[in-house]
């Protein structure tokens, strides 16, 4: 996937092409539905297809301390890159990008920049450009204008609409199984392996902390079912994705005061994963983040925590 900022550099073997936009934080299922149409309708007309999105999340801009972005921008472009487009122009947003007209961010970015032949979008899509006037129905009539056809996907989902905000809610509440229904896959989270406490080495689980920077949304306090990959490693390697015991929280027993993310991979004590890029996959919620009044009911907490991670993932002792 070829990634760009600016307008000016697209690359010529991508336009004309059949193209979307949106934020796609999470890239969920709905997001999902809208890029493997865009896909099949590439492959269908022979074109290059690209997705637009912005950057920082527009949230980041007009409400900076009320949402907290499920992937933000280096995780959300790996995921996207996942779905198999052929590019992904990023635009910086700021108020005076989003102060132009619906009218003109669509000629602008898709007629004049992509020279898009047909645009992919849900039929919610609404609420772009200055005064959030852009809809579905203005996107039709500006391509019958221009020469760039519609094709606008119903809403999907089970029990409500697919939608970012459902995901947020879940995993603050910490029930991971049900954001991985809108997700389409588990929750993930990317960052750097770094030394923390060594108390999980101490106590014969030695944990690999994530740095304080790592991408994606942190869920509620608890231990997690879930699984380690090693970034690093080809995707062919067995000891790439390895089934793990993720716990998130304070440390309470130890009067720990910062929030960390910490992994054991199941039933591994040799592993020194120290400076190593990985992600952290959640399955399932454990239970949630306790206070132990002694060492020894905390381990006969962890061994039950391990037993339940390996009845989850599917795994088993090895022998």
């Amino acid at each position: 996937m070829h990634r760009w900022t600016d307008p000016a550099e697209t690359p010529a073997q991508l336009r004309p092409c059949v193209a979307t936009f949106g934020n796609f934080d999470g890239v969920h299922q709905g997001h999902r539905a809208v890029l493997t149409r865009l896909v099949e309708e590439g492959a269908a007309r022979g074109l290059p297809t690209v997705a637009v999105t912005f950057e920082p999340h527009p949230a980041e801009i007009f409400h900076p301390d009320t949402v907290e972005l499920i992937a933000p921008g280096p995780l959300r472009d790996q995921l996207l890159e996942e779905t198999g487009i052929d590019g992904l122009l990023v635009l910086e947003f700021t108020r005076e990008f989003a102060d132009q007209s619906a009218e003109d961010f669509v000629v602008t970015t898709f007629v004049q920049t992509l020279g898009a032949q047909a645009l992919v979008v849900g039929s919610d899509t609404r609420g772009f450009g200055k005064g959030y006037t852009g809809d579905v129905e203005l996107l039709a009539e500006l391509g019958q204008r221009h020469g760039f056809d519609v094709i606008a996907l119903d809403d999907l989902g089970d029990s409500e609409r697919w939608s970012s905000s459902a995901i947020r809610r879940d995993l603050t509440s910490g029930d991971v199984a049900a954001a991985a229904g809108v997700l389409g896959r588990p929750h993930r989270m990317t960052g750097t392996v770094v030394h923390g406490a060594h108390r999980g080495r101490e106590l014969g689980y030695p944990t690999a902390n994530l740095a304080p920077d790592s991408l994606g949304l942190v869920p509620a306090d608890g231990v997690y079912a879930g699984w380690l990959t090693r970034l690093d490693k080809p995707t062919d390697d067995p000891e790439r994705t390895l089934p793990a015991a993720i716990s998130v929280g304070t440390n309470p027993t130890f009067d720990g005061t910062e929030r960390t993310v910490e992994a054991y991979v199941l039933d591994r004590t040799d592993l020194d994963l120290y400076d190593e890029h990985v992600s952290v996959e959640f399955v399932e919620r454990i239970r949630p983040t306790l206070r132990f009044d002694s060492v020894e009911e905390l381990l006969e907490a962890m061994a039950a925590d391990v037993e339940k991670c390996r009845q989850v993932l599917g795994t088993i002792v090895p022998s």
